[in-house]
C-alpha cells in the first residue's frame, strides 16, 4: 500500500505555519519576559534565531523549526524539514553542531517504519553539515510533523541580522521561490513528484552560504526566506531597520513550472493569509506577482542585503561558491509603503 504522506495534513511544509497576523495578535501581551543581560537577539525583530553571548566573543544560536508533510517520500520529506531548520543557523552566519528531532505520528494511521525513514532523511542531511542529531522527542499526533531544534555557534565579529540592512543595499536571492506552489501541485495531485524534482534538489540543499557570508562586512543584514514568502521577510527586514525596498520583479528567480501554476490559479492557502498581513504595505502587486512573491517557501534560500560599493565583490564571493546571482532590487530611504513592486 503506497502511504501519500501529504494526505494526512491540511497545510504542507512552512505553509502550515500560522499567519503573520494571527501570530502578531498570539505574542501580543504574553506577559513579561526574563531577558539575560547576554541576550544578544531575542524575538524583537522577528530574527531566524536567538543568539546568546558566551563572553568569549563567541555567541551559542538556539533555533526549532518543524512542519507537516511537504512531499509524499518519507526519507526525503525529513531531509526537507532538517535542512529548513538548519538554515535558521546560516541565516545568523553561523554553523549548526548539534540538534534534537522532533516527530509526530499518526501512529495508528501510518506504519512505524514510514517515521523511521523521516528520522533516516532528517540524519542524512545532518551528517552532510556535520551535525550531531543527538536525540528528540515523538509524540502520538493525528497530523505528522517533524523537524528539529538545532544549537549553533558564531564569531560574534560575524553575527548577521535581519535590522541591520543600510540605505542603498542591494539584495540578492540564492534559491528561486515557488516550493509552495509547486507542493500544492503535488497536493492535490496535479503534478507528480518526480516533476517537481528540481525544487526538491533546492529544498534539500543545505544555506551553508551563510557562514560564509558572515565573515564579510559588506554583507550587511542576512535572513532566509520560509512560510511567510520573500515579500513576508523582506518586510521584516525594511521594518527592522526602518527603510523600504524596491523589487525588480522580472529579475525574481521562480522555479519551474511556477508560472504554468500562477496562470492556473494554483497556490497554497498560506499564500492569501500573507497577504492579508502584508497588502496595506506593499505597492504595485500585480496577479502572478502576488502569488510567488505571497508564496510560502519551504527551505527557501537567503536574502542577503549587500553594501552596493561591493556587488562585484560579493558576485565573485557567490561565483566561488558556485551561485550565479543578480540583484532582484535595493533598499530605499522610508517611503509611504514599505515594498515598491518595479
Amino acid at each position: 500500500m503506497e502511504i501519500k504522506l501529504t494526505q494526512f495534513s491540511r497545510g504542507s511544509g512552512c505553509g502550515c505555519k500560522v499567519s503573520p497576523a494571527v501570530l502578531e495578535e498570539i505574542l501580543r501581551d504574553t506577559g513579561e519576559n526574563f531577558l539575560s543581560k547576554n541576550l544578544l537577539v531575542g524575538n524583537e525583530t522577528k530574527d531566524d534565531a536567538a543568539v546568546y553571548d558566551l563572553g568569549t566573543g563567541t555567541a551559542l544560536i538556539s533555533t526549532v523549526d518543524f512542519f507537516t508533510p511537504i512531499v509524499n517520500d518519507a526519507f526525503t520529506y525529513g531531509r526537507i524539514a532538517a535542512a529548513n531548520a538548519l538554515s535558521d543557523v546560516y541565516a545568523m552566519g553561523g554553523k549548526p553542531f548539534l540538534a534534537i528531532a522532533i516527530l509526530g505520528f499518526p501512529t495508528e494511521k501510518i506504519p512505524a517504519a514510514i517515521a523511521q525513514q523521516i528520522i533516516a532523511g532528517g540524519k542524512s542531511i545532518c551528517k552532510e553539515a556535520g551535525v550531531s542529531l543527538a536525540g528528540g522527542h515523538t509524540i502520538d499526533s493525528p497530523e505528522p510533523f517533524f523537524g528539529l531544534s538545532v544549537t549553533g555557534i558564531v564569531p560574534i565579529k560575524n553575527l548577521k541580522q535581519n535590522s541591520t540592512a543600510e540605505q542603498g543595499d542591494l539584495l540578492f536571492l540564492t534559491k528561486p521561490i515557488g516550493t509552495g506552489m509547486l507542493a500544492t501541485a503535488v497536493k492535490r495531485e496535479i503534478l507528480c513528484e518526480n516533476e517537481i524534482q528540481h525544487a526538491i534538489d533546492f529544498m534539500c540543499s543545505l544555506n551553508t552560504l551563510g557562514e560564509e557570508l558572515g565573515k564579510h562586512e559588506f554583507v550587511h543584514a542576512l535572513t532566509d526566506v520560509t512560510g511567510f514568502g520573500l515579500l513576508g521577510h523582506l518586510i521584516e527586514l525594511c521594518e527592522g531597520t526602518n527603510l523600504s525596498a524596491e523589487i525588480n520583479y522580472s529579475k525574481v528567480p521562480l522555479m519551474k513550472g511556477v508560472k504554468d501554476l500562477c496562470a492556473k490559479f494554483v497556490y497554497a492557502d498560506n499564500t492569501m493569509r500573507n497577504w492579508k498581513a502584508y497588502e496595506g504595505k506593499v505597492h504595485g502587486i500585480g496577479s502572478e506577482s502576488l502569488l510567488t512573491l505571497c508564496d510560502p517557501q519551504t527551505s527557501g534560500g537567503l536574502l542577503v542585503a549587500v553594501n552596493e560599493k561591493s556587488e562585484m565583490e560579493f558576485l565573485s564571493l557567490a561565483a566561488q561558491n558556485n551561485f550565479q546571482l543578480e540583484s532582484i532590487g535595493r533598499f530605499t530611504s522610508p517611503k509611504e509603503k514599505l515594498i515598491y513592486i518595479l
